[in-house]
C-alpha cells in the first residue's frame, strides 16, 4: 500500500510539479504536549490541473526527480478565487 498524503498547493510555478505542504500533529516525548509539524513535498501535476491554495491528495511514487517522489491523485477542494488572488 502506498502511502499517500493531504496538504496544500503553495506552488504550481514550476511546470508539472506543485509543492504541497503537509500539516500533521505528533506528541512530545517529554511533555506529551501536540505540536504542529509542518513538511513541504514536491508532487508531480501531468496535467497542471491543481493551483495555488487547493487542497490535494498525492500517492507516493517512484522518484520523478532529485526531489520529486510524490504525484497529484486528486484534488480535494478548489481554493475560493477572488480578485486580487487566492482566499
Amino acid at each position: 500500500m502506498k502511502k499517500s498524503l493531504v496538504g496544500i498547493v503553495t506552488s504550481a510555478k514550476a511546470a508539472k510539479t506543485l509543492t504541497v505542504k503537509v500539516e500533521s500533529l505528533v506528541q512530545h516525548a517529554k511533555y506529551n504536549k501536540y505540536i504542529r509539524r509542518e513538511t513541504v513535498v514536491y508532487a508531480h501535476d501531468e496535467k497542471r490541473e491543481a493551483h495555488e491554495g487547493d487542497q490535494v491528495e498525492v500517492v507516493e511514487t517512484r522518484p520523478l526527480s532529485k526531489n520529486k517522489c510524490w504525484r497529484l491523485l486528486r484534488i480535494v477542494t478548489r481554493a475560493k478565487m477572488t480578485s486580487g488572488g487566492v482566499e
